[in-house]
């Protein structure tokens, strides 16, 4: 059966109600518990003139020897930081899609994926009863604010420089609540040891090509940064027939696909009205999405007709 967009929408969202609640914030006035705040405390300030130095303030009612401190900031300057020499982005085209899959069976390929495991899964969409049907490839969205990377209490994910949130399975404890966080079921879990191929095995543990699988922990799609060093596009961008997904660098504002087709990404996106899945989550996805107007290639085929008794359902 088709997925409407509203109905894919509520499936993608159906786990971010872990990363939608805020956390508290933790403070010195927090710490101190509410009896001894109402009785009122001696305070120690930070001197604007020596930071680092701390100075008493008179005139405050003692109590017991409690004292609260605030230490003095050290003057704001702003960190020069060299700019990211890659910010890798990614367009899919849903115009050209034509659910051939050929992306999925790459990136398997690939990195050894385990079996039921999708890291850049088709849906079958159909936004309307009288709409045309089309295919939508979801892979990791690498989004610029992650909630994976945010709930990682062992920072097994965190996000690079370049925009790759990554995955690193040695030190993963496999609490599984980036799983609950991410809003796109991106991410799948090993619940037993994965099977491993000679060719696998013969591999280096290497995290940039999603090396070693194994039981108990967390894995998902990286865009093949193993090939970008090589000055590849991902294994799902060169196997796309269609072209349909476009890979490049937003720092040189160029993105390109599998049939050689380079094309001006903030161009690209603004002419096409480019979209992101759940942008309004505040989670800034790196994949944009080309909408399906003026299809290239033949929609998925309709479903058949349920049969009928006289004239009537079964």
């Amino acid at each position: 059966m088709a997925l409407t967009r509203r109905s894919l929408l509520r499936l993608l969202a159906a786990g971010t109600a872990a990363a939608a609640t805020p956390l508290a914030g933790s403070g010195l006035l927090r710490r101190i518990p509410l009896w001894r705040r109402r009785r009122g405390l001696p305070a120690l300030v930070a001197d604007g003139a020596n930071p680092g130095t701390l100075v008493q303030l008179s005139g405050l009612p003692a109590s017991g020897g409690d004292v609260a401190v605030a230490y003095a900031a050290e003057p704001s300057v702003p960190a020069e930081l060299p700019a990211p020499t890659h910010r890798w982005v990614m367009v899919i085209d849903l115009a050209k899609c034509d659910g051939c899959r050929e992306c999925t069976r790459a990136c398997t390929a690939m990195h050894f994926v385990p079996p039921g495991q999708e890291w850049i899964r088709i849906y079958e969409m159909q936004d309307h009863e009288f709409g045309a049907r089309y295919w939508l490839p979801r892979p990791c969205m690498q989004c610029d604010n992650p909630p994976c990377v945010k709930v990682c209490p062992v920072s097994a994910a965190w996000k690079r420089e370049d925009g790759i949130v990554m995955q690193d399975t040695s030190r993963c404890i496999g609490c599984r609540f980036c799983i609950a966080a991410c809003p796109y079921g991106a991410r799948s879990f090993n619940w037993v040891e994965p099977p491993h191929t000679p060719e696998e095995l013969s591999r280096p543990d290497d995290i940039e090509w999603n090396f070693r699988h194994r039981k108990g922990t967390t894995e998902k799609c990286i865009f093949c940064p193993g090939l970008l060093k090589e000055g590849k596009l991902p294994a799902c961008a060169t196997a796309c027939p269609m072209g349909a997904i476009y890979f490049g660098d937003q720092n040189e504002d160029a993105v390109t696909n599998s049939q050689g087709e380079t094309l001006r990404f903030s161009t690209l996106v603004r002419e096409s009205a480019g979209t992101r899945l759940l942008e309004d989550l505040g989670t800034e996805p790196r994949v944009y999405y080309l909408p399906p107007r003026r299809r290239i290639y033949p929609a998925p085929p309709a479903e058949p007709a349920p049969a009928t008794v006289g004239g009537h359902r079964p």
